[in-house]
């Protein structure tokens, strides 16, 4: 079934080769097929080179810079009379008629506004069509000229944001783009395939400082992570993360993640659920969750009775007053504070203090339960000091398989789905990506283009990294379903989204190699892939 978006939118190494492009599609699987990305007669070239045994990098540039793309600064459209909607807050889409009416105040005051209508490719779960209208104001060549611009809209008492059009995902669009390609090939490699979270998980820290402390020789962002404190704890996994085998942080029940191996064999793409109890002889108490804070639950996906939906929601926080949550020592120094009762266990598992409002240190190697709400009584009655509690979880595949706790296991939450057995298959509205009344959301998070980190797996075996430079001139970023056809075009067999933007980074041999996209410089993640040499 496809979703129909409601509301106003309605709808260093060796030097291998050098290779100039473009390259036509061909049967030979040892031919390059030209990146999927603006017309067929764009230059590409392709350089690529050996980091270890086994892994390769290979970087690919297409198209150059395009004379017809202009700097403009787009408005916040208010709710119109003749809106459907007239109490909506002002967003970056919103029904003809409101965008004409802004248009139209616009330039009354001196503006030269237009209206644009926005239209989004169909998905496997997602019908696309219009989105709905943008309201854009000026043209420029020099991005200082499209900030004096906006600052001359704010004076007047409006609001908006300078944009670049190559970023609108045109595919008339020249360029340009720069692809990074990290490939695994598991018949040569012999060193190993990690994650790493970095000294706790409520902290965030870069790529290359994970990589660097590990000794990888190449690496990749992860997962999507809290990011503000009001939400959660920021650098906790916002979805699954399972290190060393070791299950830290639940799944959004249903949604796809990255299940990779030491040694580089058996990786694959797939859904997962969890489940999780509290144990006590014949007793049991079922968990909501794994080192997060109680109450919050980022990208939603939970459990019945969150709000406001038990459905993966992406970058939204759903909440809920009853919780029970366990907690590492993993998590971090102190374990979150707030009301409820906190089970705090000993490394033998004994309960060795019960605390009547939840928060403190964890005794090494222990690890506590916390309730809230309704679960308060029931972890009470459990929670005896002397009795052993253990936390036992099982985090399972779309198809009803265990994934092992083995110590050379590791899992990266993830979404949407890009590839699925060779063939395109992108899914926002299942994982998250379709908020309902508000397309705005989704044109900026699915429709436009931005940074983007992927991975997959290949017909080979091979497991594939890839990162995508965005929101800059010297390369426009990917649309999800952009990102879909790249990976599919590199051959991918299965693919998935890792989190992107400000977050794409891309390590080699000590040093990024990408350009990430925010201002400050490489943004510290909540968790990062590393390619490790072979042991010594």
């Amino acid at each position: 079934m496809k979703t129909r978006l409601c509301g106003a939118g309605a709808a260093l190494g060796v030097l291998l080769a050098i290779a100039a492009l473009p390259a036509p599609a061909s049967a030979d699987p040892g031919t390059p097929v030209a990146l999927p990305l603006g017309p067929s007669d764009l230059p590409e070239t392709r350089t690529t080179r050996t980091l270890q045994p086994g892994v390769t990098l290979t970087r690919i540039v297409r198209g150059s810079l395009d004379p017809a793309h202009r700097w403009t600064v787009e408005a916040s459209i208010p709710a119109g009379d003749d809106s459907p909607d007239p109490d909506a807050p002002a967003t970056t889409l919103k029904d003809r008629a409101s965008a004409d009416e802004l248009a139209a105040t616009l330039r009354g005051e001196g503006f030269e506004a237009r209206v644009e209508q926005v239209t989004t490719p169909e998905t496997a779960d997602y019908e696309g069509g219009v989105l709905g209208w943008r309201v854009r104001v000026g043209s420029f060549e020099a991005q200082a000229d499209a900030t004096a611009e906006r600052t001359r809209l704010r004076a007047a008492g409006h609001t908006g944001a300078v944009t670049y059009t190559g970023w609108d995902g045109e595919s008339t669009d020249r360029g340009p783009w720069r692809v990074d390609v990290l490939t695994i090939d598991p018949s040569v490699f012999r060193g190993s395939l990690d994650a790493s979270y970095g000294p706790d998980l409520e902290n965030r820290e870069t790529t290359s400082a994970l990589a660097n402390a590990a000794g990888a020789t190449a690496a990749v962002n992860g997962g999507f992570f809290v990011f503000d404190s009001r939400f959660g704890a920021p650098g906790d996994p916002a979805g699954v993360g399972m290190y060393d085998g070791r299950l830290l942080s639940e799944p959004v029940s249903g949604r796809p993640a990255l299940v990779v191996q030491a040694d580089g064999r058996r990786n694959q793409v797939t859904r997962l659920t969890w489940q999780g109890q509290v144990v006590s002889g014949r007793s049991s108490l079922t968990l909501n969750g794994i080192n997060r804070v109680p109450g919050l639950i980022r990208n939603c996906g939970g459990s019945p009775g969150d709000s406001p939906t038990a459905l993966p929601l992406h970058d939204a926080t759903c909440t809920n007053p009853d919780q029970l949550i366990a907690f590492t020592s993993d998590y971090g120094p102190v374990t979150p504070q707030g009301e409820g009762v906190e089970a705090v266990l000993g490394a033998d598992h004994r309960v060795v203090e019960v605390r009547s409002s939840r928060g403190g240190p964890l005794p090494a190697g222990g690890s506590s339960i916390q309730a809230t709400g309704r679960h308060v009584a029931a972890l009470k009655a459990l929670a005896r000091p002397g009795v052993r509690l253990y936390i036992r979880t099982a985090l399972r595949s779309d198809e009803g398989r265990e994934i092992p706790a083995s110590r050379r296991t590791n899992v990266i939450n993830a979404g949407p789905e890009l590839v699925r057995d060779g063939q395109l298959h992108v899914t926002p509205a299942t994982d998250g990506m379709v908020h309902d009344g508000n397309p705005s959301w989704y044109y900026g998070w699915v429709h436009k283009r931005n940074p983007r980190t992927l991975a997959g797996t290949d017909a080979a075996a091979r497991t594939v990294f890839i990162t995508a430079d965005g929101r800059g001139t010297d390369s426009l970023g990917l649309s999800i379903t952009e990102a879909a056809a790249v990976a599919q075009s590199l051959g991918l067999h299965d693919a998935v989204n890792l989190d992107g933007g400000g977050s794409t980074t891309m390590v080699a041999n000590g040093s990024v190699i990408n350009t990430p996209s925010d201002a400050a410089g490489e943004r510290p993640v909540g968790d990062a892939l590393l390619i490790l040499p072979p042991p010594n």
